[in-house]
């Protein structure tokens, strides 16, 4: 049986654990005090890509793709003594033309085509209205979850996000929901259904572990080998830190190992995971360098960082065939864990501080194989308090048949590429 929908849970969470919400800040009952919060934010996205006449989404799309995204996101939280709960509703409205093209192209897999769904975990806390052609338009709960702190644990049951590893851009030992390297809106990562627990070591280290329940998106079962069970222990030595991993993940054993250091005035930061596969066994890493200084009298701060991504192609070849002969590949890109075809990648970034509300950011990606890149400009104001604006310019560049200049479809002469794209988002914060 399937867990409640999101109305079921609605219900459940005001008739229990989250109580009778007043509208002042805190409410005192039995000498105990709740502290209430309310916010959240909406956003207006706007993406204008344009098609190169080689690319197969000409013949579906036209030109260009024009992309619309309007989503709210309600966050409540309280907390009493030593218990907090909290939860975040998303309501998102969708008209998109990559929406519409990407569903035309059967068997092509692009992380982040479709709008989000719970197919694969536990609880399904979204409700579509609308899931067809160019539009999307749904309600859900990305996070909701109660927690217990104690003097040195802390224990949190439900729906929400963590991050692990050192990488910036390119993050392997981050093996939950993981962003996309390139993506421009970073505020938020999709909550996973989790135990979470963490132990604070009287040194200052602490272990953390999750258990996450997953279902087969086929069957909708829940099964051992869709979840992940992973202990990751963070030290000091010094001014130094690291992170050791060991994780079953989706019935694969990974280990990994990472760490920073000061060295020259600058920051060395790099992460090591080991994936024991049907295959065989998988090395994959990320290594870089950040620093930050004054130039003119403005601010900045720019890092670079070299990947080596073990389940990529060899040597640039992602044709059909060569893709298909490379399942684990696919499976991680179907899941959202990576967003490379490739193997040997250069990432670099340098935030400069214009004004204390403007703030310009070149980045960088570069498949070293292809080769073949990604250059992108983002811009973010603060326009006022509760306002931001955010844009961005992306211009891919290599050959035809690379990762970034167009991969080979089954058409010939054609190719899965998309050209220069234009990025505007307006967020209001409450």
């Amino acid at each position: 049986m399937r867990a409640p929908r999101l109305v079921n849970l609605y219900l459940l969470v005001l008739l229990t654990g989250a109580g009778q919400i007043q509208p002042a800040s805190g409410s005192e009952q039995d000498g105990a005090v709740t502290d209430w919060s309310f916010g959240g934010h909406t956003k207006y996205q706007y993406v204008h890509t344009f098609i190169p006449d080689s690319s197969v989404l000409q013949g579906i799309s036209g030109d260009s793709l024009q992309d619309h995204n309007f989503a709210a996101r309600l966050k409540i939280s309280a907390r009493r003594d030593r218990i907090d709960f909290e939860a975040h509703a998303q309501f998102i409205v969708v008209h998109s033309d990559s929406l519409a093209g990407f569903r035309e192209l059967p068997g092509v897999i692009i992380p982040g085509a479709d709008v989000i769904n719970d197919d694969r975990r536990w609880f399904n806390l979204t409700h579509e209205f609308n899931n067809e052609d160019k539009n999307a338009s749904i309600v859900r709960l990305d996070r909701v979850s109660v927690a217990y702190t104690g003097d040195k644990t802390v224990v949190r049951f439900g729906r929400q996000a963590i991050s692990w590893g050192y990488g910036l851009l390119f993050t392997p030992m981050d093996i939950l929901n993981p962003f996309d390297p390139t993506a421009v809106d970073k505020e938020y990562k999709s909550g996973d259904d989790m135990l979470y627990a963490q132990y604070l070591f009287d040194s200052g280290n602490d272990l953390q572990a999750v258990a996450v329940v997953r279902r087969n998106p086929v069957s909708g079962d829940v099964e051992q080998d869709q979840s992940s069970l992973a202990l990751k222990y963070h030290g000091f030595l010094g001014s130094n830190e690291y992170d050791l991993l060991a994780a079953d993940h989706y019935g694969e054993l990974v280990l990994g190992i990472g760490g920073s250091t000061d060295f020259g005035g600058a920051v060395w930061r790099g992460d090591l995971v080991w994936s024991d596969t049907d295959p065989g066994s998988v090395l994959s890493g990320v290594a870089g360098v950040s620093y930050s200084g004054v130039l003119g009298g403005r601010n900045w701060t720019g890092f670079m960082e070299y990947y080596y991504n073990g389940f990529g192609q060899k040597g640039g070849k992602y044709s059909p065939v060569e893709l298909a002969s490379n399942p684990e590949l696919l499976k991680r890109l179907s899941r959202g864990e990576l967003f490379n075809l490739g193997r040997h990648y250069l990432g670099a970034s340098i935030s400069i501080e214009m004004t204390p509300l403007l703030n310009l950011t070149p980045n960088f990606f570069i498949n070293l194989a292809d080769p073949s890149a990604l250059a992108q400009l983002v811009v973010s104001y603060s326009w006022t308090q509760d306002i931001q604006l955010l844009t961005a310019v992306g211009i891919p560049i290599g050959p035809n048949g690379s990762e970034y200049g167009g991969i080979e479809t089954e058409s010939s002469g054609l190719y899965l590429s998309t050209g220069p794209y234009l990025f505007a988002q307006v967020a209001w914060y409450f």
